[in-house]
């Protein structure tokens, strides 16, 4: 999902510095709150595994240029069920930042771009969680049902943002609309195999009994509300 140099430049890019500001200011209140509710310990170690796993993501999984940008497996919606929205937030912008300073740094000027489209996803799959998965159910036994509609909104949330940032820095042309299809078309794909492997770490997740009431997790992964 990097959005690729140049194709947003001049004075529309600053409007990704906004985006970005208001999805990691959002990102701060968040992280207060965890920090309040959870302890500031619980917050920084997740915080800090997710960056970690964010990071890999990036620079160890198969990853495709494909019309206006490149296919990842984010994984998204694992980060927001092991170690909450805060958490996951975090990792996304940090790790992102990381896998820039570290090995790309011709991404930092779409730093803003990116950041916002991983992030404004992942607050709207947070809200999709709350409607979807019942209070009184634990997200180590959701079904694949509940994990796909999550799936779908982080990538498809995902999608509908490089659109967005295609359409806003090169416009309507036919060439343009195209590389926009043959990406949202490529990365929806990633849609299909997210919930089998969110379902596949949530199993053993419930296997590994000693992360009940550890700090390293979300509390919601085994307990319901």
């Amino acid at each position: 999902m990097h959005i690729e140099p140049g194709l947003v430049d001049g004075t529309k890019i600053v409007l990704s510095h906004a985006t970005a500001a208001g999805a990691l200011g959002y990102a701060a209140k968040l992280a207060l709150d965890t920090a309040r509710k959870d302890g500031i310990p619980a917050l920084l170690l997740r915080s800090l595994i997710t960056s970690a796993l964010v990071f890999c993501f990036f620079e160890l999984f198969p990853h495709h240029p494909v019309g206006v940008s490149e296919v990842h497996l984010i994984l998204g919606t694992t980060l927001l069920l092991i170690f909450g929205q805060a958490p996951a937030a975090i990792g996304l912008a940090g790790g992102l930042l990381l896998q820039g300073l570290s090995f790309a740094p011709f991404d930092l000027p779409q730093y803003g771009m990116n950041v916002t489209t991983l992030l404004v996803p992942l607050f709207a799959t947070s809200a999709l969680a709350r409607r979807v998965i019942p209070d009184n159910m634990a997200y180590v036994d959701i079904g694949y049902s509940q994990a796909l509609k999550l799936s779908l909104a982080y990538q498809g949330g995902i999608v509908l943002w490089v659109a967005f940032w295609a359409l806003y820095g090169a416009g309507t042309g036919s060439e343009n609309l195209a590389s926009i299809g043959s990406f949202g078309v490529a990365y929806m794909g990633v849609v299909l195999l997210e919930p089998l492997i969110d379902l596949g770490i949530l199993a053993l997740a419930k296997l590994a009994h000693q992360l009940k009431g550890s700090v390293v997790v979300h509390q919601r992964l085994h307990h319901p509300v």
